[in-house]
């Protein structure tokens, strides 16, 4: 009689297991991605850090403006220290008057500061303007969410 041909074989033989290192490419484009996005992230915040803080103070100042003196000029006040972290003080800094309203209407005033409400950052210090000042905040609003600090290295 023939004996069984698979006694003879030997038992199966399993394989070592898998390592985790070195992880398969996915795992690196994925961790590459997520490291850009918190890169991207932490820019974007840094960048706008400023912004948020100027309409964190526009926003205590329209909440606050009956008890709030002068609350014309400290709204210029904000303003022009916006503009001092978006452009080089060079360019801002000795701006007053009818230039300093021409200049808010190149970067994103859209003429309303010359020739609409913002005309009271003028003469709104030296009268009560608190008729006109919800337009004149609204204003001031759109301006700071339009211009958006440039990150610069002073040298």
């Amino acid at each position: 009689m023939m004996e069984d041909p698979l006694a003879a074989l030997r038992p199966l033989h399993m394989p070592p297991p898998v390592g985790w290192w070195p992880p398969a490419p996915g795992w690196w484009i994925v961790v590459l991605l997520i490291a850009t996005g918190i890169i991207l992230i932490y820019r974007y915040r840094k960048q706008r850090a400023a912004q948020r803080v100027a309409l964190r103070e526009l926003k205590w100042l329209a909440d606050h403006r009956e008890t709030v003196d002068r609350p014309v000029a400290r709204l210029n006040q904000l303003l022009k220290r916006y503009a001092l972290v978006c452009w080089p003080a060079k360019e801002v800094a000795a701006l007053s008057g009818q230039r300093w309203l021409e200049f808010l209407d190149a970067s994103g005033g859209n003429g309303r500061f010359s020739n609409g409400v913002g005309d009271l950052l003028l003469s709104g210090p030296y009268r009560d303007a608190h008729a006109d000042l919800d337009e004149l905040l609204d204003l001031a609003r759109q301006w700071i969410k339009t211009n958006v600090p440039k990150i610069r290295i002073d040298v």
